[in-house]
């Protein structure tokens, strides 16, 4: 079994992944997105867990939490943004969540990791009192959880926009907004034990300092690795994830560098995107002795229909990580396969002839009807996906990495629309010296259809490990479902 990205079903959208593993399984926790929905995590939380040894193999574990069973949420109007999820000292799991219009952090418990989870109370402050309300007290948003080795608890929160991004409106609560903050807990897991510690600055904050240009904005996660403490976070450009190093859980974070853009953007140097951006947000894990990112791309031509990718890390011995490109193939360990039919929603790169945009600006010019994007058919759903590209118009370019070739001789595409043209596809060795030595491997008449129709061609010889790319000339505009080597 291969595994792709990305890595749930079609028709899944859980985004702000927070990969754990619990005995001999990897559990994704994130909040839970609506196909052509209205806003960000309109879905009460679901969790899908797969083995270790073969995180290919995921399982739906079912609804863990819904929304209205917290107390201020119990007509189920207001959402729940990104969760994570511990083991307490106690054995016990405990998941912390908050909600879009709400400041402060609401935790609820289970006796397993993917059961129903029972509302527990709020993080509070001493007397009982909720924490995150009141002027001068941290904006919380996004929490992160770590128990240390010592069962000491560390909370991870903090909201940090840039100016003009709903800035004016919490700054009018008198709530902190400059940077990420880290609380411990008592061993009752919501406890506050010590005030907020200031962690890693926001935008505002970060001049002249080495944050400066990736700034913390949201999405707070913590791991240990080697006895030092990484903070992952989403910075201030949205698009990618980064991370701060110390050799202490709440104080002395230097920045450390990029994990991963959803645009790519920095691989390499690149400075544009090769994929349309949004936000994101993730964290890291070892899984079987192997480190990946977690992270998540949009869908649809929206910001709020995201789905969940990863990529395999390499932790160097001086424990920096340099940053990763997307791929069709994270959780794989490797390329995929050189033969078989390969589903088009996997490209990990996708843009018009006029490049691409971020989905967390659209505007009614962005909208141009040259812009491909990835979609299904139908509304919100649970199973039977369909998933595909959209609108390849003339110069449209979907990209796939990485393959093993060994000299597949024909290739096949699943297109419908009313596109008369031609879908071209180029290789490019996966060598970081030979990527420029893209060349053309095929040409693909495509005519108008209203179904899904197949065109084949004859490939050239190619072999060794490369990067498909499909660019669609002509009038018109092609819908992409997938594509088979033989």
């Amino acid at each position: 079994m291969q595994a792709f990205n990305p890595y749930l079903p079609s028709y899944e959208y859980v985004p702000d992944g927070e990969p754990r593993v619990f005995g001999d399984r990897v559990y994704i926790f994130g909040s839970h997105d609506r196909f052509n929905g209205n806003d960000f995590c309109e879905n009460d939380y679901v969790c899908w867990s797969a083995p270790v040894e073969n995180p290919a193999d995921w399982k739906f574990e079912g609804t863990i939490y819904r929304k209205e069973q917290d107390p201020r949420n119990e007509k189920g109007k207001m959402v729940m943004c990104a969760p994570d999820v511990v083991q307490g000292p106690d054995g016990r799991y405990y998941l912390y969540y908050e909600f879009a219009q709400l400041t402060v952090i609401s935790v609820a418990v289970c006796d397993s990791p993917a059961g129903q989870y029972e509302f527990l109370g709020y993080v509070q402050k001493p007397d009982g009192t909720p924490y995150g309300e009141k002027k001068g007290e941290v904006n919380n948003f996004d929490p992160g959880v770590l128990v240390d080795d010592d069962g000491k608890v560390y909370l991870y929160t903090g909201f940090s926009p840039l100016p003009g991004f709903l800035k004016t409106m919490m700054g009018m609560r008198g709530l902190r907004l400059d940077g990420a903050y880290c609380i411990e807990l008592e061993a009752d897991m919501h406890t506050m034990k010590k005030d907020p510690v200031f962690v890693v600055p926001g935008y505002e904050k970060a001049a002249g300092t080495d944050f400066e240009g990736h700034a913390f904005f949201e999405a707070s996660s913590m791991r240990k690795v080697n006895g030092k403490y990484y903070f992952i976070y989403s910075s201030q450009l949205s698009h990618e994830l980064c991370y701060a190093v110390s050799d202490s859980p709440t104080d002395g974070f230097r920045y450390g560098g990029t994990l991963i853009s959803i645009g790519d953007i920095g691989y390499q140097n690149r400075t544009k995107a090769d994929n349309y951006t949004g936000n994101t947000h993730g964290s890291m894990i070892d899984i079987n002795g192997e480190w990946y990112v977690f992270y998540h791309r949009q869908t649809n031509k929206q910001k709020c229909a995201r789905q969940g990718c990863a990529e395999k890390l390499e932790i160097l011995p001086n424990g920096s990580i340099p940053q990763v490109e997307m791929t069709s193939c994270g959780l794989n360990n490797g390329p995929l396969e050189g033969t078989g039919t390969y589903e088009a929603r996997t490209a990990c790169m996708l843009t018009s002839r006029e490049g691409t945009f971020p989905y967390l600006k659209v505007r009614e010019k962005d909208k141009k009807k040259i812009h491909p994007y990835f979609t299904q058919s139908g509304t919100d759903r649970e199973k039977d996906g369909d998933q595909y590209i959209a609108n390849m118009t003339d110069g449209a370019r979907a990209g796939f990495k990485y393959f093993a070739l060994d000299h597949p001789a024909q290739i096949t595409v699943s297109c419908r629309g009313n596109g008369n043209g031609r879908m071209k596809v180029y290789a490019a060795p996966h060598s970081e010296t030979e990527r420029s030595k893209k060349r053309q491997i095929a040409d693909i008449p495509v005519a108008s259809s209203n179904g899904w129709s197949d065109y084949t061609a004859e490939l050239e010889k190619i072999s060794g490990i490369c990067a498909l790319y499909f660019v669609y000339e002509g009038q018109g505009a092609v819908d992409f479902k997938e594509f088979t080597l033989k």
